[in-house]
């Protein structure tokens, strides 16, 4: 009897759906857990060697046989008729999602996604599909952008559909321009599905007009940074009819307050602090610059709005009074500089 030729392509197959963890090691679709925590109310974590070990990027032996992590730095042959989809998950309700993002969604095959996309979207993600997370928890970056661009390609070369799906859209402070560069080096097909972005989520639940003719007439979208080199964009100067929109400020608004005073901001503009907009548990407060030292912060997501459509409807009806309305923001600071910028 001929001798049965052993099957190397079973010992090498990797783990589930191109995690690239070999078969015969302990496996794991779930999310590595964070080993610090940097202030936010959300998360909890806990140091563990076995989430460690079920990290994706993880490297794992069996036996004599050893798999690398899937992060690499060279370019993988792509799979034929692979795509890549930039997904936009919108504010966080699922009903918010584009016809065509729930299309693809439901078609993936693999789904690497930012921490903070809730249980409500993910689980519209078939469950023959792999899930990855990519994102931050608490401040924590569980992988660098570098990793989650190789992770990317690595997928395009196993895979026919592979989403990237962030929250709100994925080409306002989503990171998007070095993902696009990096599937262009690679020369993988790919395309983008638009969401709607948190600021235009937050508006409509607070049911807040980011414009308008009689009080804003632009609108200044920014995230902050607690970076010491970081300035409050200078060099173009923002006026009363300026709405300031800021993505991520963080757990402390106490600094953010300092930030767009030193910006040239008044203590006294109006400030709305929305959490979680379009979730169920979705929540608000109303303050000024000056009052944002003086209160807890909201779980996030959360952004502020900050500028005259942001006071309470009975002041709106006070500063719509162009005699009356007032300049919230300086007219120059020290040295005769415009006092901040817009774009």
């Amino acid at each position: 009897m001929p001798r049965r030729r052993k099957n190397v392509v079973a010992d090498l197959q990797v783990g589930p759906r191109g995690t690239g963890i070999p078969a015969c090691a302990p496996t794991s679709i779930q999310p590595p857990e964070a080993t610090a925590s940097i202030g936010s109310p959300n998360y909890e974590h806990s140091t563990s060697d076995s989430s460690a070990r079920h990290s994706p990027l993880a490297t794992r032996r069996c036996a004599s046989t050893s798999h690398k992590s899937p992060v690499t730095n060279h370019h993988p042959q792509t799979s034929p008729n692979s795509k890549v989809f930039l997904i936009g998950a919108g504010p966080g309700d699922p009903e918010l999602l584009t016809l065509r993002a729930l299309r693809i969604l439901q078609s993936a095959d693999v789904v690497l996604h930012d921490s903070l996309i809730g249980p409500e979207i993910l689980n519209l993600i078939p469950p023959s599909a792999q899930r990855i997370d990519v994102g931050k928890r608490a401040g924590f970056r569980l992988l660098t952008q570098q990793d989650i661009n190789s992770l990317l390609l690595s997928n395009a070369a196993k895979h026919k559909i592979v989403v990237r799906l962030k929250g709100g859209d994925p080409l306002l402070f989503g990171r998007a321009a070095e993902e696009i560069q990096a599937l262009r080096e690679a020369k993988i097909d790919f395309e983008v599905i638009p969401g709607i972005s948190a600021a235009f989520g937050a508006a409509a639940a607070a049911k807040v007009s980011l414009t308008d003719r009689r009080l804003s007439s632009h609108v200044l979208f920014t995230t902050f940074s607690r970076a010491p080199e970081a300035k409050f964009l200078p060099g173009i100067g923002l006026t009363a009819d300026t709405t300031v929109v800021v993505y991520m400020p963080g757990p402390d608004y106490a600094e953010v307050s300092r930030w767009l005073q030193d910006a040239a901001v008044s203590r006294d503009t109006p400030v709305l602090v929305i959490s979680k907009a379009s979730h169920p548990d979705q929540s608000q407060h109303a303050t000024t610059v000056a009052g944002l030292t003086q209160i807890a912060p909201l779980p996030a997501p959360a952004l502020l709005l900050v500028g005259r459509v942001a006071a309470s409807a009975e002041a709106r009806a006070t500063v719509t009074d162009a005699a009356s309305a007032r300049n919230f923001f300086y007219d120059t600071i020290e040295g005769g500089l415009p006092n901040a910028r817009i774009s």
